[in-house]
């Protein structure tokens, strides 16, 4: 899982539930965003639903696609940020070799 996907994800975990709020929390562009989101549902890491058309109509906007995170997803999310903070630990070996013993 990309850092790219693993941040869409994790948006979508903390509430920001349709596209343009996703983009803002990320930072990235809908031409990021919304593959992501398409794949992360085929995944079965998230599902979406449309809103109601009358409460889009009546806030004058077009309806909004919100996602929400899976159970799936949800496990997926948490083995990618373990993983992430495995990197990010200074005691890992950037070369892929053990770090020697002092």
């Amino acid at each position: 899982m990309t850092l790219t996907t693993v941040g869409v994800l994790k948006a979508v975990a903390q509430g920001h539930r349709y596209g343009f709020s996703i983009m803002d929390a990320t930072g990235l562009s809908s031409g990021t965003v919304y593959p992501i989101l398409g794949r992360l549902e085929e995944g079965g890491w998230v599902r979406s639903r449309w809103e109601d058309q009358q409460i889009a109509h009546s806030e004058k906007r077009p309806p909004r696609r919100y996602y929400e995170i899976t159970a799936a997803g949800s496990t997926r999310l948490e083995a990618a940020l373990e993983r992430i903070r495995a990197l990010a630990d200074p005691a890992f070996p950037s070369s892929g070799t053990a770090v020697a013993e002092r």
